[in-house]
């Protein structure tokens, strides 16, 4: 009883930092989006974002499709935008598509084209001065070196090794005109919390994180990228007990991080999400 007590404080104190986050950036920021993933903690942040502006968001969400991506996730993309009638925008870098791109061009080349450069393409098109991300500190390491108001400049570089402190919650939300700020509600998070968020919230979640032979996706991404592992966590409670004994890193199934072991420090410095 006092570690499931425990475990509820957390998930009340994890919710009430990132329902603040989420608040503070509209007050702050002016025209703001989030990214959608179609993922497990992109899916918290929506229901966050829910939570915290009463059922209503008052921004679009952005998904930056690949055309590479498991056809499960877009048939759930397109379900759920529907059911909840969500404000939603799909961009590609078709340019890219066209001439040829894809993983056999490289992954990181890939990753950069269809992900980073079409991202960029969106925040430029729409003229979005901050974008709402689900990333946490603990699934890889360049995530780790974020601040929960993350500046990148005009050319959307990142610039990690001059990060300013936020100490007290107190965020740095004054910035030059022209750049554009990364926003990130789920910092202070780790993977069992989202878990243990969904199943508490009875968050719908897409079920390809679900065991079914013996295998199961643990971080999603596009299909030729995204590994499974072996599992036979085929329910939530079976996710949260593997979780809490697993040894493996959470992107081990992502082939661009086994291409180059910086692959993602460099991406996001370019302006990857």
């Amino acid at each position: 009883m006092v570690q499931a007590s425990e475990t509820a404080d957390k998930l009340d104190k994890l919710e009430a930092e990132s329902i603040y986050i989420l608040r503070e950036a509209y007050k702050k920021l002016g025209k703001l989006g989030m990214l959608w993933s179609i993922g497990k903690d992109s899916t918290v942040l929506l229901w966050l974002a829910k939570k915290a502006f009463y059922g209503h968001c008052p921004f679009p969400f952005i998904h930056v499709d690949t055309k590479h991506k498991i056809p499960e996730m877009i048939a759930y993309r397109d379900r759920v935008a529907k059911e909840l009638n969500l404000d939603l925008i799909v961009h590609t870098n078709q340019a890219a598509i066209d001439a040829g791109m894809g993983p056999d061009k490289g992954r990181l080349a890939c990753c950069q084209a269809l992900k980073t450069e079409g991202l960029k393409q969106v925040v430029k098109e729409y003229g979005f001065d901050g974008l709402i991300v689900g990333v946490r500190r603990d699934e890889e390491g360049s995530r780790s070196k974020e601040r929960v108001f993350s500046e990148r400049k005009e050319d959307d570089a990142w610039d990690y090794a001059n990060q300013p402190p936020e100490l007290w919650d107190q965020f740095k939300t004054d910035f030059p005109k022209g750049h554009h700020i990364r926003v990130h509600p789920l910092l202070a998070w780790n993977e069992l919390d989202i878990w243990e968020y969904i199943r508490r919230e009875n968050i719908p979640i897409i079920d390809l994180y679900f065991a079914k032979n013996g295998r199961r996706y643990r971080s999603l991404g596009c299909a030729c990228c995204t590994g499974q592992i072996e599992s036979e966590a085929d329910t939530l409670d079976k996710i949260i007990e593997e979780l809490k004994h697993t040894t493996t890193s959470e992107r081990a199934g992502r082939k661009q991080d086994q291409e180059d072991s910086y692959a993602m420090q460099k991406l996001r410095k370019e302006g990857y999400m």
